[in-house]
């Protein structure tokens, strides 16, 4: 058995080499537009894996992620848009002070956006979260409609439904996969922790979670927090990827792409999260043609068909609660010197041949 664990060690250690190796030669070699759509697949994964823990673990039926996003992605634009190009795009109004003359590093500025996001959710959770089922789907995605729709009038501050541009590309395959790779290892270190019991516990049964002295109120507005602190993370990175950002871009159509994600990858599972954040982005792109070739709007019908078939016949995901390991991957095999054969080792003792 420790023979096997340190195998499995190598193999992690030498998947991170060679992703790392991936993200160099793909940032320096691939065309950019491929390299465009691996950070969004990274983002995404993000988005994905931030709104997991708030639908997945906790089990609260959120669909305020659009609004998140957006706190973050114009946080973090109006932190890094150098003061010059600001004074060019607020030409209707001027942006408000000490805003115009503010310039921060990207990854500071990325911090306050995530910062912001988390604060927002935090005083959305504090009347919401009394609710629960549709009734809380319908509070949170109201709530991120006001967000849409306070940003389209807030001429100073968001320049309105103008929007920004000329935010500097700063986002690149560094960032967005070392993002993605913070965000899974805190999600993860916070599911695995006592915090992250609840959470499951709350998502089971309310009433025995209270019963056994679980704070309700104070879990699931944790999960909520630390779940729109990374969305506003992943909203910066998409700002500052595109290069230009708008209100009309933070719809429900944004949320319902993040929801067939955790869907998609299995309610409960990280894993599940990033492989489906891949498929919907790239399949996303693939489809491309059908908005061009048949009818705007082709792809969100592809999209929503395939929500629902997932939802009817394949209602676990990918990955259904459970999580990438080596054992799963090699079915869980080990050596029986006895046999001298590999054998399957059964869930409750002995061996089986």
């Amino acid at each position: 058995m420790a023979a096997q664990k340190n195998n499995y060690r190598i193999l992690t250690i030498v998947s991170l080499l060679l992703l790392l190796v991936f993200i160099g030669f793909a940032e320096n070699h691939l065309d950019l537009y491929i390299v465009r759509i691996l950070n969004v697949c990274a983002i995404y994964a993000i988005l994905g894996m931030s709104m997991n823990l708030i639908n997945g673990f906790t089990g609260l039926f959120s669909l305020g992620h659009a609004g998140f996003m957006a706190v973050g992605a114009y946080t973090t634009a109006l932190l890094t848009i150098p003061p010059a190009i600001k004074a060019q795009i607020f030409y209707l109004a001027p942006l408000i002070k000490p805003l115009d003359q503010m310039n921060l590093p990207f990854p500071v500025a990325l911090f306050v956006g995530g910062l912001l996001a988390a604060v927002v959710g935090g005083l959305i959770a504090a009347p919401t979260l009394r609710l629960k089922g549709d009734y809380l789907a319908i509070a949170t995605l109201g709530f991120a409609e006001i967000i849409r729709v306070v940003f389209t009038n807030t001429q100073t501050i968001t320049n309105g439904a103008l929007g920004l541009k000329g935010i500097p590309a700063l986002t690149n395959l560094w960032w967005s996969f070392g993002a993605a790779a913070f965000t899974l290892v805190v999600l993860l270190s916070l599911i695995n922790s006592s915090y992250g019991r609840a959470l499951k516990a709350i998502r089971e049964d309310e009433i025995a979670a209270e019963s056994m002295g679980i704070h309700l109120a104070k879990h699931k507005t944790l999960s909520f927090v630390i779940g729109a602190f990374f969305a506003g993370i992943g909203g910066g990175l998409l700002g500052n990827l595109l290069g230009t950002i708008d209100p009309k871009m933070f719809s429900f159509t944004f949320t319902f792409n993040i929801l067939l994600i955790i869907v998609l990858g299995g309610m409960g599972s990280f894993s599940g999260s990033i492989i489906s954040a891949f498929i919907v982005t790239i399949a996303n792109e693939y489809l491309r043609f059908l908005d061009e070739s048949i009818k705007v709007g082709m792809r969100s019908v592809v999209f929503s068909a395939l929500l629902m078939f997932v939802v009817l016949f394949y209602r676990h995901g990918l990955m259904g609660a459970n999580e990438f390991s080596w054992e799963r991957l090699f079915g869980n095999k080990v050596y029986q010197k006895t046999l001298g054969r590999w054998t399957k080792r059964p869930r409750k003792g002995g061996y089986a041949g």
